[in-house]
């Protein structure tokens, strides 16, 4: 049977907001929708039991004012203990992160590694566009080595950040990195992520024309993804290749799905000790 058009919309999961807050071609909206479709298809008819947590940047803005939700804006890299804290009280509630990769991956990764170490039962998206977008096109933690940017007119001189790999040394229950052209896959990891005992991690190699793709010579959309498709190799590939083959390329698939107790398990079992 052919499924209504309005289904596909996901009009009761998130909100119409015209003009969009994104810039043309920006892969914050692929992002909103992957999540919305991974919600509908684990069986959720709202968001009610759910709260969004994100700071400062770009992809802060996709959980408001795009999601019929709760959402909490806080200051620049600050997401996560916010989540930390709301989980903590409210343990019932699916708690989710949105943030890019200055909000995440620089002033916030402390939060990021503790987050990962503990356990916490939330679910951290991070959109990587590899610059700051925002604010006028920095260098950030994962701008590729010799990529021009305002701060690095000659060309960045430090290695990017691999965030995943971070976030799996740091003891993450799941953790998987897609690009905004793999839309199926990523979708697939979101609800893998929703259904986790466990912290959970993505990050979201996502394009940004008019910032990041026009320092790189791929000012349109379609360009940048079709990057991402040629340069793309799938992890169990990647871990027969040596480092110099990966240079340039982006190593897609799930790092790590473990099982192992949660942070508030482990504080309830403490509790107990205590009180007994």
């Amino acid at each position: 049977m052919q499924r209504s058009e309005e289904h596909f919309a996901i009009k009761h999961l998130r909100q119409e907001v015209l003009p969009s807050t994104f810039c043309s071609g920006c892969g914050c909206g692929t992002v909103i929708n992957c999540f919305l479709k991974a919600v509908e298809e684990e069986g959720f008819k709202d968001l009610k039991n759910f709260v969004f947590c994100s700071g400062i940047g770009c992809s802060s803005w996709i959980p408001s004012p795009y999601m019929r939700a709760d959402s909490i804006h806080v200051t620049h890299g600050r997401s996560i203990p916010v989540a930390l804290g709301l989980k903590l009280v409210r343990p019932e509630l699916n708690v989710v992160v949105f943030g890019g990769d200055g909000d995440i991956a620089a002033i916030g990764l402390n939060h990021l590694l503790h987050a990962a170490r503990r356990n916490l039962e939330v679910v951290v998206i991070m959109v990587n566009n590899m610059i700051y977008g925002m604010t006028g096109g920095q260098a950030a933690p994962t701008t590729p080595l010799g990529v021009e940017t305002t701060t690095t007119p000659y060309g960045t001189f430090e290695y990017a950040l691999d965030v995943s790999n971070l976030t799996v040394s740091a003891g993450a229950s799941y953790v998987a990195r897609w690009t905004t052209y793999h839309v199926v896959q990523l979708k697939e990891a979101i609800k893998k992520a929703l259904r986790k005992k466990g912290f959970s991690f993505l990050e979201v190699v996502s394009q940004c024309p008019p910032i990041y793709g026009r320092r790189i010579g791929m000012e349109s959309a379609t360009q940048i993804l079709n990057w991402f498709r040629s340069s793309s190799i799938a992890l169990n590939r990647a871990r027969n290749m040596k480092a110099e083959e990966l240079t340039d390329k982006i190593v897609v698939g799930e790092l790590v799905d473990i099982d192992k107790p949660t942070l508030i398990e482990n504080m309830h079992k403490v509790q107990e000790k205590a009180t007994n």
